[in-house]
């Protein structure tokens, strides 16, 4: 269900996705509003879950994540049972950044972050031996062309 926005809710939202460490004084200047409409306007769209929970976004190169992988998952179980161990496989496994079901031939996509080639591998083996799986196919991102966390508003 999506939750209705007016201009102004949209213009803070784009704010705080480039910049979510400036100051509510900011935020209102760059809106043109002032400090207390812009906090009651971002306290009812975190009530409404618009806005989840604030991070930051760090370097994986800087950090020696080095290696980046979209791994492609086929497999010929499909009951319940094997998808539930799939997740929990998954959700444990502090490398992988994202994880989608997908429709079509493939059924995951996921993409794990890894310092290179050889811990990519260890990540695998330990995938299989969790859980059964019919194919994987990792490819590896030779370069970041564009990453963006923020939504078009």
């Amino acid at each position: 269900m999506s939750v209705q926005l007016d201009e102004m809710d949209r213009k803070i939202l784009r704010e705080l996705q480039h910049d979510a460490s400036q100051s509510l004084d900011e935020i209102a200047k760059i809106v043109g509003s002032s400090k207390t409409p812009v906090w009651n306007r971002i306290r009812k769209m975190r009530e409404n879950g618009v806005i989840g929970k604030e991070t930051v976004i760090l370097d994986a190169e800087s950090l020696g994540l080095e290696a980046c992988f979209f791994v492609l998952v086929r497999t010929n179980a499909h009951e319940a049972g094997w998808q539930e161990k799939f997740l929990q496989v998954l959700k444990a496994r502090p490398e992988v950044l994202e994880a989608h079901r997908l429709a079509g031939e493939i059924d995951y996509i996921l993409k794990v972050r890894v310092t290179n080639a050889k811990a990519y591998d260890a990540f695998y083996q330990a995938l299989i031996e969790e859980v059964t799986i019919y194919n994987v196919t990792a490819l590896l991102s030779m370069e970041e062309i564009k990453y963006t966390t923020e939504l078009p508003l």
